[in-house]
Protein backbone atom coordinates (compact mmCIF):
# COMPACT_ATOMS: atom_id res chain seq x y z
CA UNK A 1 0.00 0.00 0.00
CA UNK A 2 1.57 3.21 -0.80
CA UNK A 3 1.58 6.47 0.83
CA UNK A 4 -0.57 9.11 -0.47
CA UNK A 5 1.93 11.90 -1.86
CA UNK A 6 1.00 15.75 0.86
CA UNK A 7 1.82 17.82 -2.29
CA UNK A 8 -1.24 16.10 -4.78
CA UNK A 9 -3.94 17.94 -2.74
CA UNK A 10 -1.97 21.32 -3.23
CA UNK A 11 -1.18 20.98 -6.93
CA UNK A 12 -4.17 19.64 -7.71
CA UNK A 13 -5.03 22.78 -10.14
CA UNK A 14 -2.67 22.80 -13.63
CA UNK A 15 0.38 24.90 -12.35
CA UNK A 16 2.20 26.93 -15.24
CA UNK A 17 5.29 28.43 -14.98
CA UNK A 18 5.96 31.82 -15.90
CA UNK A 19 7.87 35.50 -15.49
CA UNK A 20 5.29 37.72 -14.86
CA UNK A 21 6.19 40.96 -12.89
CA UNK A 22 3.64 41.82 -10.42
CA UNK A 23 3.12 44.60 -7.38
CA UNK A 24 2.45 43.15 -4.37
CA UNK A 25 0.49 45.23 -1.74
CA UNK A 26 0.15 44.80 1.62
CA UNK A 27 -1.04 47.04 4.46
CA UNK A 28 2.41 47.53 5.39
CA UNK A 29 4.47 46.96 2.36
CA UNK A 30 5.06 47.13 -1.39
CA UNK A 31 6.92 44.93 -3.52
CA UNK A 32 7.81 44.61 -7.33
CA UNK A 33 8.99 40.87 -8.05
CA UNK A 34 8.10 38.14 -10.23
CA UNK A 35 5.47 35.32 -10.67
CA UNK A 36 7.41 32.09 -11.92
CA UNK A 37 4.07 30.06 -11.66
CA UNK A 38 0.34 29.98 -11.07
CA UNK A 39 -2.52 27.76 -10.93
CA UNK A 40 -6.21 28.79 -10.75
CA UNK A 41 -5.67 28.69 -6.69
CA UNK A 42 -2.64 30.69 -6.25
CA UNK A 43 1.31 31.71 -7.66
CA UNK A 44 4.50 31.80 -6.43
CA UNK A 45 6.26 34.80 -6.05
CA UNK A 46 10.10 35.23 -6.35
CA UNK A 47 11.45 37.72 -4.00
CA UNK A 48 14.32 37.81 -1.19
CA UNK A 49 12.02 39.80 1.15
CA UNK A 50 8.76 37.00 1.68
CA UNK A 51 5.97 38.49 3.86
CA UNK A 52 4.71 36.47 6.17
CA UNK A 53 2.28 33.54 6.39
CA UNK A 54 -0.97 35.22 6.76
CA UNK A 55 -0.22 38.32 5.16
CA UNK A 56 -3.20 39.75 3.22
CA UNK A 57 -2.09 40.92 -0.38
CA UNK A 58 -3.25 42.79 -3.64
CA UNK A 59 -1.15 41.65 -6.57
CA UNK A 60 -1.27 43.49 -9.90
CA UNK A 61 0.23 41.59 -12.96
CA UNK A 62 -0.64 41.54 -16.71
CA UNK A 63 0.08 38.28 -18.18
CA UNK A 64 2.24 38.77 -21.79
CA UNK A 65 0.85 42.38 -21.93
CA UNK A 66 -2.55 41.21 -21.45
CA UNK A 67 -4.73 43.09 -19.38
CA UNK A 68 -4.46 43.61 -15.62
CA UNK A 69 -5.43 41.54 -13.12
CA UNK A 70 -5.87 42.94 -9.43
CA UNK A 71 -6.51 40.19 -7.08
CA UNK A 72 -6.49 39.50 -3.79
CA UNK A 73 -4.66 36.74 -1.59
CA UNK A 74 -2.74 35.70 1.30
CA UNK A 75 0.96 34.94 1.61
CA UNK A 76 0.41 30.69 2.57
CA UNK A 77 3.53 29.83 3.09
CA UNK A 78 7.39 30.86 2.35
CA UNK A 79 10.94 29.90 1.66
CA UNK A 80 12.63 32.71 3.62
CA UNK A 81 16.64 30.77 2.97
CA UNK A 82 17.40 33.39 0.74
CA UNK A 83 21.15 32.53 1.43
CA UNK A 84 20.59 28.75 0.50
CA UNK A 85 17.44 28.95 -1.72
CA UNK A 86 17.55 28.75 -5.89
CA UNK A 87 13.90 29.63 -5.27
CA UNK A 88 13.19 32.26 -2.29
CA UNK A 89 9.71 33.83 -1.95
CA UNK A 90 6.61 32.73 -1.12
CA UNK A 91 3.67 30.79 -2.16
CA UNK A 92 0.36 33.49 -2.10
CA UNK A 93 -3.46 31.51 -2.39
CA UNK A 94 -5.95 33.60 -4.25
CA UNK A 95 -9.08 34.85 -1.52
CA UNK A 96 -12.38 35.73 -2.73
CA UNK A 97 -11.69 35.88 -6.81
CA UNK A 98 -15.09 36.47 -8.51
CA UNK A 99 -16.43 34.60 -10.74
CA UNK A 100 -14.53 36.87 -14.07
CA UNK A 101 -11.50 37.11 -12.73
CA UNK A 102 -11.64 33.42 -11.74
CA UNK A 103 -12.72 32.28 -15.62
CA UNK A 104 -10.06 34.70 -17.48
CA UNK A 105 -7.10 33.54 -15.10
CA UNK A 106 -7.99 30.28 -15.92
CA UNK A 107 -8.32 30.66 -19.13
CA UNK A 108 -4.66 32.77 -19.62
CA UNK A 109 -3.61 29.35 -17.66
CA UNK A 110 -4.73 26.87 -20.22
CA UNK A 111 -4.15 29.23 -23.21
CA UNK A 112 -0.34 29.22 -21.99
CA UNK A 113 -0.33 25.19 -21.45
CA UNK A 114 -1.46 24.81 -25.02
CA UNK A 115 0.92 27.00 -26.73
CA UNK A 116 3.67 25.54 -25.01
CA UNK A 117 5.15 21.97 -26.26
Amino acid sequence: MSMPDPLASRRAEERVEVSWSVDCRSEETFLYACITNVSALGLFVRTDVPLAVGTCVRLSFSPDGGPAFDLPGEVAWVNEDVLHSRNPGMGIRFVDLVADDRERLVEVIHTIAYVRP
